[in-house]
């Protein structure tokens, strides 16, 4: 069914390249991905958020665009129950095994503590000893609970060009030496392998080979920062599953070794949701525009609180709103809409949240902009205010010039980055402020200067 799956979202146009950001610089990763998982979660790596196709959940209206994804969708949802019982036996597995560790070192430490004792004092002593506490289950739990999986596809054949393994001479890279990001500490990282292997590709003879057989796909491993220490490179086969458990991922990096056939991988990961979910932004939202209130009879809005630490935490999250959700997911154009459209309520209700917000810029300028407040409390806020706006007007100068890039471009026109929200004076959109705000900066940094 996995397999089946695999093929079904391949089939479907489901795979996309990510145009990832490494040194200020744009690329197209050589390997197509797609993110399935638990309703609302994204995940964060290069600096691209992708947000999860949803997995069929209970208590959830997800509407796909035909009965296949579904299918594939729930297979891929299986083999990650699947993959969290065997994380669960694997780190239990290690647990026993590093007790019995302890536990045959503290009587080889007792032993010599005893034979000690008798020699330097003539008497048996009191011996400390550590004591290993197993895991608990909720522990186990919290690092095996697999929220969403990203799906890898490559077909080294079609690409003109692979980078080669620079340490090592292990040949073609399909994906660099990285550690993965945006993990849960010491989750574990539970990954399917999937290689379309065609009788025509055959295995190199074994006794020909100096390195790794250029044929098979395999994951290398090697000590993180570390280019003395020889590196691994193990084989990967049709349906070949491994982990990587407890601090792995932190110590050490880890490369995917291109073979000659088509692959797919289903990395099943705990991703971080502290700041990742859209559970999470429309509480940030909800928040926010606490310092906003209607009057009941004129309906005019204005700020509860012009303190610098509220226009501070609501900016920080204008910005937020803005440049990690909003501008990331339609920077992916409209690839989504391949699978689903379960994305599109969410994104407008944080778009109608972030128009409130910028309401909420244009009130606290107008503000600002009057003598009456505290001079001391007015230069604080400002300041404050003014370095948030820059960061700001920074961003959207990036982002507008990634839209365009070259490499932005090159995408099909459904895959092509959109630069949303974008408006100009001319539009008829009602924005309180023009997007461009290097007018509004200049007007502050102008005031700062006169006040002091």
């Amino acid at each position: 069914m996995v397999q089946e799956s695999f093929l079904t979202l391949r089939e479907q146009n489901c795979f996309f390249q990510d145009l990832v950001r490494i040194k200020g610089k744009d690329f197209l990763t050589p390997v197509s991905r797609i993110l399935i998982g638990n309703p609302g979660c994204t995940y964060k790596y290069l600096n691209t958020r992708l947000f999860t196709v949803p997995w069929p959940t209970e208590g959830y209206d997800i509407k796909y665009c035909n009965p296949q994804i579904h299918d594939a969708c729930k297979a891929l949802m299986r083999l990650n129950d699947y993959l969290h019982i065997e994380a669960v036996k694997a780190l239990q597995g290690q647990n026993l095994f590093e007790t019995k560790e302890i536990k045959d070192t503290t009587v080889i430490d007792r032993e010599q503590s005893f034979a000690t004792s008798l020699t330097e004092q003539g008497s048996v002593s009191e011996v400390q000893s550590g004591v290993c506490v197993p895991e608990d289950d909720r522990s186990l739990k919290n690092r095996t609970s697999y929220n969403l999986t990203l799906l890898n596809y490559m077909d080294p054949l079609q690409m003109l060009y692979l980078k080669q393994e620079p340490y090592f001479g292990m040949g073609n890279m399909a994906v660099s030496w990285h550690h993965d990001e945006n993990l849960v500490e010491r989750s574990v990282v539970a990954v399917y392998s999937y290689s379309c292997e065609d009788s025509a590709i055959e295995e190199c003879n074994e006794q020909e080979l100096k390195g790794r057989d250029p044929a098979v796909w395999h994951v290398g491993l090697k000590v993180a920062w570390d280019i003395e220490t020889p590196g691994l490179a193990i084989p990967l086969h049709q349906g070949d599953i491994y982990l990587m458990l407890d601090d792995l991922n932190m110590t050490h990096q880890h490369c995917v070794l291109a073979g000659l056939s088509p692959r797919f991988s289903s990395t099943h990961r705990v991703a971080d949701s502290s700041r990742g979910t859209l559970e999470y932004i429309l509480g940030q939202c909800e928040l926010a525009l606490q310092n906003l209130q209607t009057d009941s009879d004129s309906m005019a809005l204005s700020l509860k609180s012009l303190e610098a630490a509220v226009v501070k935490q609501v900016e920080e999250i204008h910005n937020e709103v803005e440049f990690e959700w909003l501008r990331q997911f339609w920077f992916q154009g409209k690839r989504y809409l391949k699978c689903t459209d379960w994305w599109l309520k969410p994104m407008a209700k944080l778009e109608e949240f972030w128009r409130k917000m910028e309401i909420m810029t244009s009130l606290v300028l107008s503000e600002v902009r009057k003598e009456q407040q505290i001079e001391e409390q007015r230069n604080e806020t400002i300041s404050c205010f003014l370095l948030l706006l820059k960061e700001r007007q920074k961003l959207r100068k990036e982002w507008t010039a990634r839209c365009q890039s070259d490499a932005a471009e090159s995408l099909p026109e459904e895959q092509k980055p959109e630069c949303h929200p974008f408006w100009t004076d001319n539009d008829e959109c009602n924005m309180p402020l023009p997007y461009d705000l290097e007018e509004v900066i200049a007007y502050l940094q102008n005031l700062v200067q006169w006040i002091e």
